[in-house]
């Protein structure tokens, strides 16, 4: 045992040096190929499977991600780093993932020739700014409709809603632009709402809301127009009282006295609400059976105990303020819907609160004719929504189909000849890891990737910067003319956050874990769980 070995703990394993950094690098790749077949729109599914037998059938890079677990801490820092992509700009995780790999892979390279990973790191960090500055120069407007409609139909390509691609776009493009305020966005103000039975072409959008939820009591209307909407997030019974204690009732009178007081308070609470001029009810919480009673007899609709985040959407697509008290209720904190409905298919029941005036929440129906097709067509419309929202937050957006990835590879080739030293090496792999993504579309699509990318290489040297892959057709062509573009944020943020990740992960050289019991080794194998 060497000395420094020997004051570390028996239950602690440890790997150091270029062993440390070749694990790490293992792990990135690991992942990094699990999720190359499926780039592109001709990309392969994954089926996974859970430990309780629940199947999800998807290319979608973060589902995937999201339901594997890996046991190599290198391996969760690329699948975080691929989390925060999908978070922040809504697309994109596969492309990070891949290009986190990549780099290291190259990386290894520039190691084996003994290259210090300290002159790596800055190389990567150079081309990665020159990068950013790249990409702002060769991007386009696009804060048209159109564009917006573009960029969505680009982000479904390939995957479950990609047959009716167009209309999800025109769906998503309308919701985004309704409930958007300037450049700011909120995704949670679009509402995905799944329902089997119709045709997928019929999905619509509701300018307003629709909840997975039934009246409470049968004698209520089952439609109500030009209806006034209360929100109340209080329980509409009898509270509990805060500390323990006893009724003494010694008589038939008293029990019927107490009861009478009880049914007083309701009713007096439901009469307060009557006098507001509501029409229909969402409460939060819980509503009495005798507040139903009183409720249904004056021809009020009620739902209870609607969920929070259905409640704050509410309260934006009616325009309608959540109270906390029955007696703070007053007409002008009522929302307005042009019709509320319950509708019931099988067994299933959704209330329609719609048309709606300037609704800033509304909601996404969307049909199909199984479970699994219908979460394929959630995640195809979710990445929608999301490089829709960034394309409106930066204004701005690249050709895809790799034309964006072999235009900055080749200029920064350029930069990197005016430099000197290994930095120059260290910019020349990243150049090449960039050209990674063409050659992996092409790839996936039967095309050859060494023809594909020298073809490429030719064009841009051309002058042709828009030149890249339509794999609707399988040929090289102007994305730009094309219509495939992708937002610019979502290219800035996947090299932004692959080279965090990449040079995070080079500068480790000593790995310790902990485990109950006093081991030996980790085995390099174990990456995955």
């Amino acid at each position: 045992m060497a000395p420094q070995d020997s004051v570390v703990s028996g239950s602690v394993s440890r790997t150091l040096g270029r062993e440390a950094q070749r694990n790490n690098i293992l792990a990135a790749r690991v992942v990094a190929d699990i999720l190359k077949t499926t780039l592109g729109p001709k990309g392969m599914d994954k089926m996974l499977v859970d430990s309780a037998g629940t199947m999800t059938i998807t290319n979608d890079g973060a589902t995937i991600l999201e339901e594997m677990q890996f046991d190599h801490p290198a391996a969760k820092l690329i699948v975080d780093i691929a989390k925060t992509q999908e978070r922040e700009v809504g697309d994109g995780t596969t492309s990070v993932a891949l290009l986190a790999g990549v780099l290291l892979e190259h990386a290894e390279k520039l190691l084996d020739r003994r290259i210090h990973p300290t002159a790596i790191i800055k190389g990567y960090r150079t081309a990665a700014l020159h990068a950013q500055k790249i990409l702002e120069d060769i991007a386009f407007s696009a804060r048209t409709p159109e564009a917006l409609r573009t960029i969505a139909m680009t982000a479904m390509t390939g995957k479950g809603a990609e047959g009716n691609r167009a209309h999800f776009a025109d769906l998503i493009v309308q919701a985004v632009t309704q409930v958007a305020e300037g450049t700011t966005f909120d995704m949670n103000a679009i509402k995905i709402v799944k329902t089997r039975g119709e045709r997928v072409e019929q999905s619509q959008l509701i300018q307003g809301m629709v909840l997975e939820k039934e009246i409470a009591h049968a004698d209520m209307p089952r439609s109500i127009r030009d209806a006034r909407v209360a929100l109340v997030d209080v329980a509409l019974e009898m509270r509990s009282p805060e500390t323990e204690t006893s009724i003494s009732i010694s008589s038939p009178e008293q029990l019927r006295g107490f009861l009478d007081s009880e049914e007083r308070y309701l009713k007096e609470m439901t009469e307060q609400l009557i006098s507001t001029g509501a029409r229909v009810l969402f409460c939060q919480k819980g509503i009495d059976d005798v507040v139903q009673y009183y409720l249904a007899q004056a021809g009020i609709m009620a739902f209870r105990r609607v969920p929070r985040s259905d409640m704050e959407r509410l309260a934006k697509a009616t325009g309608g303020k959540i109270v906390s008290t029955i007696h703070e209720l007053r007409a002008d904190y009522l929302g307005y819907a042009g019709e509320v409905s319950e509708i019931v298919k099988g067994d299933d029941s959704l209330v329609y609160v719609q048309q709606c005036k300037n609704p800033k929440a509304v909601t996404l129906l969307v049909y199909g004719t199984s479970d699994h097709f219908l979460d394929e067509i959630e995640r195809a419309v979710r990445d929608g929504l999301g490089v829709v929202a960034s394309a409106i937050r930066s204004g701005k957006a690249v050709s895809g189909g790799g034309a964006v990835e072999i235009e900055v590879a080749r200029r920064l080739r350029g930069i990197a000849r005016t430099l000197t030293g290994r930095e120059q090496l260290a910019m020349e792999e990243f150049a090449s890891v960039l050209e990674t993504i063409p050659a992996t579309l092409a790839e996936n699509a039967g095309l050859d990737p060494i023809e594909v990318v020298a073809e490429l290489r030719r064009r841009h040297e051309a002058g042709n910067m828009h030149e890249g892959l339509n794999l609707l057709k399988d040929s090289i062509e102007n994305c730009y003319d094309a219509g495939i573009v992708e937002p610019l944020q979502v290219k800035q943020q996947a090299i932004s956050a692959a080279t965090e990740v990449a040079t995070m992960i080079l500068r480790i050289d000593d790995v310790l874990i902990s485990s109950d019991k006093p081991s030996d080794a980790v085995p390099k194998e174990d990456i995955l769980d």
